[in-house]
């Protein structure tokens, strides 16, 4: 028990060497344990060379002395922190509840982590410059600005369009990613039209739908659907759905559709983007625009989910709260 001098009675420590006796220093990671009371009652050797304490003097410590209360950094003598992965289990002792931790210095963990996120970055911002460029070109020799093309000569070009487009969204999902990885995504809700959004869609991806012979069909009601969300969010998360549509169906059609539903109890918005292809694959779960899509989904609270029709197609659905 914690006393007026933020000390243990030694029944703690000897209820914390019962159970654990040597084991703790055995452990390839710094352990400590702490009563119910949040003092430290047993920790081993490796604990004391993390947090630059000798161990007899960590015996009687608060724990928030060590340890951020959200367990994402440690405090060395003299309060100096860094970040620490802390796992977290209970035991009931003898005498009462022990809390045991397993710490780990993850310090250069976070270091080559952050320098990923510097070169993926940069890496993403001079890799866009180019593929516009060639977009933009692209289009206007398409458009016949320059002069007339022949036939095989405009084939030829809009495969040159499609392949940077795309290799355009994958750098795009590749920058997302990153940004959400390090918690630099923020988010702007806002009252949005979600009927609106699906029609700029059709503007979008009817050419391209239109170049692989397929039909492009919306499924949406006549009056406005509004939903408060991020807008950029959204729209990204539709196009990452439909360029994998565009991507895995050869011939029929694809169809986006938007409704009202009732989700878990909760109203929702749902937006599902369906196609003829040959069904869900593992090489299209793994996708790059379907793990980012998932993972905006979330931070939108809502969720995606895949419908399978082997041989005949699939949906993924998108279901967003209304506030």
């Amino acid at each position: 028990m914690a006393t007026d001098f933020g000390k243990i009675d030694h029944v703690d420590t000897r209820d914390a060497e019962a159970c654990f006796g040597g084991l703790l220093d055995a452990m390839p990671d710094a352990m400590v344990v702490a009563n119910a009371h949040g003092r430290i009652v047993l920790a081993n050797q490796l604990a004391g060379q993390l947090f630059d304490h000798a161990v007899h003097d960590m015996r009687g410590m608060a724990l928030d002395q060590l340890l951020q209360q959200d367990g994402s950094a440690g405090l060395r003598k003299g309060g100096t922190p860094f970040p620490v992965e802390a796992r977290r289990s209970t035991v009931q002792g003898a005498t009462g509840t022990l809390h045991v931790y397993a710490l780990r210095d993850i310090s250069e963990l976070v270091k080559a982590s952050q320098a990923k996120d510097r070169f993926l970055a940069s890496m993403s911002h001079e890799l866009r410059t180019p593929l516009n460029a060639i977009i933009g070109f692209t289009g206007t020799l398409l458009m016949q600005l320059p002069g007339p093309l022949n036939e095989e000569q405009e084939k030829q070009l809009r495969t040159v369009q499609s392949g940077a487009r795309h290799l355009l969204s994958l750098i795009n999902d590749l920058l997302d990613l990153t940004k959400l990885g390090s918690g630099k995504v923020e988010l702007h809700p806002e009252p949005l039209n979600c009927r609106s959004v699906i029609e700029e869609l059709a503007l979008l991806f009817r050419p391209q739908a239109r170049q692989k012979g397929l039909v492009l069909q919306f499924r949406t009601p006549p009056e406005a659907v509004m939903l408060r969300t991020d807008r950029r969010a959204l729209q990204q998360i539709l196009m990452n759905l439909m360029n994998n549509a565009l991507k895995f169906t050869e011939r029929g059609e694809i169809s986006i559709g938007l409704e009202r539903a009732c989700l878990d109890g909760k109203a929702v918005v749902q937006v599902s983007v369906s196609d003829t292809g040959a069904g869900v694959t593992e090489d299209s779960l793994q996708q790059l625009g379907i793990h980012l899509s998932h993972k905006l989904a979330a931070l939108l609270n809502g969720s995606i989910r895949c419908l399978d029709r082997p041989g005949s197609g699939s949906t993924f659905v998108l279901s967003l709260p209304v506030e």
